[in-house]
């Protein structure tokens, strides 16, 4: 596991307060930038140049005014996004990720949209183990029952969020999945279809099991008929809360992808004890996921540790992104060994392959 650091070894006190300071008006800054960002405000600074643009030319070009520009622009300049130059301001690096950068802007709107309201909850729901923040957006249990109903933009939010990270991954791990040769597949976590889409379209002969709520059924089964492969899958609803639910038994391999994040420890634990109780003779699970502990880069580890809130506060009161070594360890209890752990796929995705002990 990798000992990650976020912030010098060496710091003055005097730079330690001043992240503080940072930390404390956290949100006025993201509220301001993310206004400059979808205001086109600091697109008009990129189209400008190294030469920018001073605050009276950019309100006579409209469509902000004068007092707008100086408010959020002042509060970009204390963020380093942008920078004055002889009294224009001038787009900085920063800048320069939030107009082009497409994660960033996945991660702004996801933030905005989906997290925002309900973490004002944050400090209740990590007290109860429960979703408090949800009923900003609806009244469910769990945003996972809600999934197909949330209002918008919070649900092309919530999607483009998870599709951007988990989407890249699936061409590249087509082989790895298919390495055993395996003939009935289980997708644990179905969600929208994706993966089994991918997983049938590489694999003639195989035959796809989906397990999931069943308003996520009804998803995955559009994705599929779409996809003209809807034949050749099984659909299975199953809560997974629901302890006693066993899964479909004679499987060849198990997959899970973003999946277990979305649950408390003990819950993990009954799904992959179910999952292995499911495997045929000689089959295998393989759970792709996030870990913030397998990151090579600071920054990936940083927005993972950072996505842990949504999941309190939004999702499910106790389920957040793990370190792999938790996984490895509930499994291990679950009579699964682990065989391979393959890193660096996508943004930042692993994948841990198990067998029966």
């Amino acid at each position: 596991m990798l000992d990650k650091k976020f912030s010098p070894e060496k710091q003055s006190a005097f730079a330690a307060r001043f992240e503080a300071q940072k930390i404390a008006f956290g949100p006025v800054v993201f509220q301001c930038v993310r206004y400059a960002w979808k205001r086109g405000m600091l697109e008009r600074l990129a189209q400008a140049g190294s030469v920018g643009l001073s605050v009276e030319a950019m309100a006579a070009e409209g469509p902000w005014t004068l007092y707008a520009l100086k408010l959020v622009l002042e509060t970009s300049l204390s963020a380093g996004v942008v920078c004055l130059r002889d009294g224009r301001y001038v787009l900085d690096k920063t800048g320069f990720i939030l107009v082009t950068d497409r994660m960033t802007q996945i991660n702004l709107d996801f933030v905005h949209d989906v997290c925002y309201l309900g973490l004002a909850d944050l400090e209740a729901a990590i007290d109860q183990e429960r979703p408090l923040g949800l009923a900003r957006l609806g009244d469910w249990p769990t945003l996972y029952e809600g999934m197909s109903q949330l209002p918008e933009p919070a649900k092309q939010s919530w999607f483009e969020f998870d599709h951007h990270y988990s989407d890249t991954s699936f061409p590249d791990v087509m082989p790895d999945v298919f390495a055993s040769a395996p003939r009935r597949v289980m997708d644990i976590g179905a969600n929208t279809g994706k993966f089994s889409r991918a997983a049938l379209a590489y694999k003639a002969e195989v035959e796809l099991h989906l397990l999931d709520l069943p308003q996520q059924l009804a998803v995955a089964a559009q994705t599929l008929s779409e996809a003209g492969c809807r034949e050749r899958a099984h659909l299975h609803a199953v809560d997974m809360l629901d302890t006693e639910q066993a899964f479909p038994p004679g499987m060849d391999l198990i997959w899970m992808s973003q999946f277990l994040s979305c649950f408390s420890e003990p819950v993990i634990a009954s799904i992959l004890s179910r999952a292995a109780a499911a495997l045929a003779d000689g089959g295998q699970v393989l759970i792709m996921d996030t870990f913030w502990d397998l990151q090579r880069y600071d920054i990936a580890a940083f927005c993972l540790i950072n996505t842990s809130p949504y999941f309190t506060a939004m999702a499910s009161g106790n389920s957040k992104i793990y370190q792999s070594t938790d996984y490895i360890r509930l499994a291990e209890a679950a009579g699964l060994k682990l065989l391979t752990v393959r890193e660096g796929i996508g943004y930042c995705h692993s994948l841990l392959r198990f067998a029966k002990a």
